[in-house]
């Protein structure tokens, strides 16, 4: 499998497929919690320069808001390339791995099929547990 980069990356798919699954699963791990962080910090100084100068914006702040931008895209890109190594390696990388998480536990079959609903009964949750 010939994959080719829109950014320089630090391997290529062929030297990533060569690794362990320990090792790829560790380093999209990695990746994704410094895509996190990176995410925040644009956040951060993208709000800076609305509050403090919108018209005429820090040109250090501007600037590191786009090389925040050629960053992320390349370890994005290598998410990816780790994801398809995985993926030749017969894993799939499901949902463990995605970035974001569901927005909302599915439902168990019983409550889906009968329409019901858990509740949750107000005190201590862990100790209490959930009431249907």
């Amino acid at each position: 499998m010939e994959y080719k980069p829109r950014y320089p990356q630090p391997f290529t798919l062929s030297e990533a497929i060569a690794l362990d699954v320990s090792v790829i699963t560790e380093e999209i791990s990695r990746l994704q919690n410094s895509l996190k962080h990176l995410r925040e910090t644009q956040d951060m100084l993208k709000d800076h320069i609305m509050v403090e100068a919108p018209a005429d914006p820090d040109p250090e702040i501007t600037k590191a808001i786009e090389e925040n931008e050629v960053v992320i895209g390349s370890q994005d890109e290598r998410i990816s390339i780790l994801k398809m190594a995985l993926a030749e390696k017969g894993i799939v990388a499901g949902s463990h791995y995605d970035d974001s998480p569901e927005p909302n536990p599915p439902l168990p079959t019983f409550a889906m099929q009968n329409g019901v609903t858990p509740e949750v009964e107000d005190g201590d949750s862990e100790t209490n547990g959930i009431h249907l």
